[in-house]
């Protein structure tokens, strides 16, 4: 018998943007191009190779002026996580003195938590994590008091907006309450949709957040900030990344780039006027509903909510098979049985969460469904729990 394919039906709404946007076509254009002519090593000498490094270089300074770094203080890495696994370990193995102590807020990436955790284990460095407040904000008094009270030299992160529930940091603030200790910033959530915080010292983003191939990070460090490669050094990439640069990758990454910040302007506000109709209808037609996250200082296009007597993972489901791709920030693992860490720091509801984060296909009429189906949904999961009390 031949093969035969099943039809399959894709979501009618991509909700989860801040997981991965799609592929931008500039992007798509851009990787064709550059496989064709950037197919070379870019470390030799012959003229495919020059043209290899040539795109490599263009692309390089048009992330580079994207986030307010220089050139040569912009590197490439394989995924965001390793960006921010580098950023962190090099600024620990680059301290002077006693290992130090690292700074963390209790809501920063797990990628950024397993870093610290790994310094403390390996390098002897001591771990201090800033609470926050129930919006996500970190308290900057606690951030100053755990990067003063030590004997240890500094180094911290802080993330420039949350990847769960969207509230920006204050990292201009922190980076002063520092007083010249190095920051790591985790722009992942933040790179093509709103403006770069001042303050960093060294800065990790990632490609596919921003309408870029999956596979392209950025790690840039700021000159005359300690920081040491803390794995083998490589010729490549400033000696702060081993390995062969994918520039196809690279290529298409810069060029996404470009094109969604050309796009800002208005795709931003159009975005950030979908979440607060979200924001405000979700919890009118839903009951026993509560909007997590800053109400007001926020990333424009991500929205989170808790619903009381049902399960995260429950709703994620059923909104898949109406054809809307969200997440949840609630998800226990098999192996941890651990909510969100993130929810737990902020001590709100854990319990039936979902995260709404809005790309660049999403239209109004996508809004419209969502809100038609969601509050059906919901009373069937609950009903099907038997929870009482709605």
């Amino acid at each position: 018998m031949g093969c035969s394919a099943r039809a399959t039906v894709g979501p009618v709404g991509h909700f989860d943007a801040a997981s991965g946007e799609r592929l931008h076509p500039a992007a798509r254009d851009a990787w064709l191009a550059a496989a064709d002519q950037g197919w070379a090593d870019p470390a030799r000498l012959y003229r495919e190779a020059r043209r290899a490094r040539l795109l490599l270089d263009t692309a390089r300074e048009s992330v580079a002026a994207r986030i307010g770094a220089r050139p040569d203080e912009t590197s490439f890495t394989a995924s965001g996580t390793q960006a921010v696994h580098l950023g962190l370990l090099g600024l620990v193995a680059g301290a002077r003195g006693h290992p130090p102590r690292v700074v963390v807020g209790a809501v920063e990436h797990s990628a950024v938590l397993h870093a610290a955790a790994h310094a403390r284990r390996r390098s002897g460095a001591e771990v201090a994590e800033v609470p926050v407040d129930r919006t996500g904000l970190v308290d900057l008094t606690a951030y100053a008091d755990r990067s003063s009270a030590t004997d240890r030299p500094v180094v911290a992160a802080l993330q420039s907006a949350n990847h769960e529930v969207g509230t920006v940091q204050p990292v201009a603030e922190a980076a002063e309450l520092l007083r010249g200790a190095p920051l790591l910033v985790d722009a992942a959530q933040t790179v093509g949709r709103a403006a770069v915080p001042a303050g960093w010292g060294v800065l990790a983003a990632s490609a596919h957040k921003w309408g870029g191939p999956a596979g392209v990070g950025v790690l840039a460090v700021r000159k005359g900030v300690r920081w040491r490669a803390p794995l083998p050094e490589d010729e490549r990439e400033a000696g702060r990344v081993a390995g062969f640069e994918n520039v196809p990758a690279v290529v298409a990454a810069a060029a996404a780039l470009e094109a969604v910040c050309a796009e800002e302007a208005t795709e931003g506000p159009r975005l950030s006027a979908l979440v607060d109709r979200l924001r405000a209808e979700v919890p009118r037609l839903v009951p026993d509903t509560q909007v997590v996250g800053h109400p007001t200082t926020r990333l424009p296009h991500l929205m989170t909510f808790s619903l009381l007597y049902v399960d995260g993972e429950a709703v994620v489901t059923e909104l898949d098979r109406e054809g809307f791709a969200v997440s949840s920030g609630s998800s226990c693992t098999a192996s941890t049985l651990q909510p969100s860490h993130v929810l737990v720091a902020m001590g709100v509801l854990t319990h039936g969460n979902v995260r709404v984060s809005l790309g660049r296909g999403t239209t109004e009429a996508d809004v419209d469904r969502f809100l038609a189906v969601l509050p059906g949904l919901v009373g069937r999961l609950r009903a099907q729990s038997g929870a009482t009390g709605l």
